[in-house]
């Protein structure tokens, strides 16, 4: 394909892009793109910067020319905007957005939808959010969750933004609450504080991708009791660091894992809490505290847990009443 064929995207290097090695540059501009599919295409030459082959650990300069090419991934977007989100999905991410201003968006994210989407998911939240602002030339993640996990989701609508946010997650000066459901009643009283380090396996089953380990990276979760059941305990949790499944890891860590957590949890307790209408992880990020990339005021948003979480703790109240009458 010829260089002037329209389709054929020349991205010149910003000054906030300058030092990224080029297939994370390139997996970031082809979103859901697989990233066997990026080193194929700079193997084969497909990508060029200034004319000439990169190598996946080249690392940009400002002002460089990189040619992008075509990817049957990114019509993605396009599709789903042309097409329409799922079934209920836009309405309910146009009734949970949280906070808005000419630079940032924060949603309440629904459990079970990817923050992106792949080849195995049609549609994840960077897309549909982009479905639902179609009108902004930018929109791009501050920050994660799982899948399972549902609450507080950051998007920025400016690159310099984005990179202010990232700073203050650097600096640990956004401060995130989380609430879940634990196995089983936690012995201790007031708060838990688990200082484990975290290593993550690269090419390790799905079901086990962290672990604690020595050689892991300080990993620091303070878990506050809420409320205490024969069954399990609510806790509200607060990320000192924000490795891969923290939480989820650090529960399991000491003898209670998240409840419905069918990676790091245990399947026999989580098919006994199906009984109290629990069918998912009972992850929830509750809050976001943090200073306004712009004007430095400070900022807190609060996510409202959906009625399937809550039913969950009323039928728990209600099977300690009776037990206790």
């Amino acid at each position: 394909m010829s260089a002037s064929d329209p389709k054929v995207r020349h991205h010149q290097v910003l000054a906030e892009e300058a030092g990224q090695r080029i297939d994370n540059f390139l997996l970031r501009q082809l979103k859901g793109v697989p990233r066997s599919r990026i080193y194929r295409l700079l193997r084969r030459g497909e990508v060029r910067v200034d004319g000439g082959r990169a190598r996946p650990t080249r690392r940009l300069n400002t002002g460089e020319v990189v040619r992008i090419p075509p990817v049957s991934g990114q019509r993605q977007a396009a599709d789903i905007q042309s097409a329409g989100l799922p079934d209920g999905l836009e309405a309910r991410l146009r009734g949970g957005v949280l906070y808005e201003d000419e630079r940032l968006l924060v949603l309440n994210k629904p459990s079970g939808l990817a923050v992106h989407g792949g080849s195995t998911v049609r549609v994840g939240l960077v897309e549909a959010g982009r479905a639902i602002r179609p009108e902004l030339p930018f929109i791009e993640l501050v920050h994660r969750l799982d899948q399972e996990t549902s609450g507080c989701l950051m998007l920025a609508k400016r690159r310099s933004t984005l990179r202010r946010l990232h700073e203050q997650l650097r600096h640990g000066q956004v401060e995130k609450h989380y609430t879940a459901l634990l196995v089983g009643p936690l012995r201790d009283r007031g708060t838990v504080r688990v200082d484990a380090p975290l290593e993550r396996l690269p090419g390790a089953p799905r079901e086990r991708q962290v672990r604690v380990s020595k050689q892991g990276r300080k990993a620091a979760t303070d878990f506050l009791v809420e409320q205490r059941w024969p069954q399990a305990t609510l806790v509200t949790a607060r990320l000192e660091t924000g490795r891969t499944h923290q939480i989820r890891v650090h529960a399991r860590h000491i003898g209670h894992p998240v409840a419905g957590d069918e990676r790091y949890g245990d399947r026999s307790v989580n098919s006994t809490l199906r009984a109290f209408g629990l069918r998912r992880l009972f992850l929830h990020a509750a809050s976001l505290r943090l200073q306004h990339p712009d004007s430095g005021d400070p900022i807190c948003v609060q996510a409202p847990m959906d009625d399937e979480l809550e039913a969950v703790l009323e039928r728990l109240s209600q099977s300690a009443n009776e037990e206790s009458a």
